[in-house]
């Protein structure tokens, strides 16, 4: 679970977010890209050890024929922009995630809040960062017994 800063951002998301042009939103802690130009921004304050993911589409947007007939149509958006944010948080690509598990998301490896803004749905995460993986060095020395 998420430390209560990071669920107190979530709850306020739509103060964190901010919509313009990639140019303007440069600095953002993380952005999305809309097919029309637009750019959506993440300006929320980071948690040592967590972090943050965005995704949004336009909720006006059609669904793609053949995402529709895999997927469905109901709620299409929400649940793509939710799937798009734990697969950035998880760091396992969206196309790998669709073929076990479709556009459904787990409870508890990623805790996100998905909302209107304009003319968008936004999905904001949060996940603990993973553990760094192993150098080569770390395990040679382990090996050796742990120097």
């Amino acid at each position: 679970m998420p430390p209560p800063s990071d669920l107190a951002q979530l709850a306020v998301a739509e103060r964190h977010l901010r919509i313009g042009v990639p140019a303007d939103l440069a600095d953002a802690t993380t952005r999305s890209h809309l097919d029309d130009g637009r750019c959506v921004g993440w300006y929320g304050p980071l948690t040592p050890g967590w972090r943050v993911a965005i995704d949004a589409e336009r909720a006006d947007a059609p669904v793609p024929p053949a995402l529709a007939r895999r997927f469905g149509v109901p709620d299409f958006w929400a649940r793509w922009t939710r799937t798009e944010c734990h697969c950035k948080l998880t760091d396992v690509p969206v196309a790998v995630w669709w073929r076990s598990h479709g556009l459904s998301t787990p409870a508890g490896a990623t805790v996100w809040r998905t909302l209107t803004v304009a003319d968008l749905v936004v999905t904001v995460g949060v996940a603990r960062e993973p553990a760094l993986p192993l150098s080569y060095q770390d395990l040679r020395e382990a090996a050796a017994g742990g120097r």
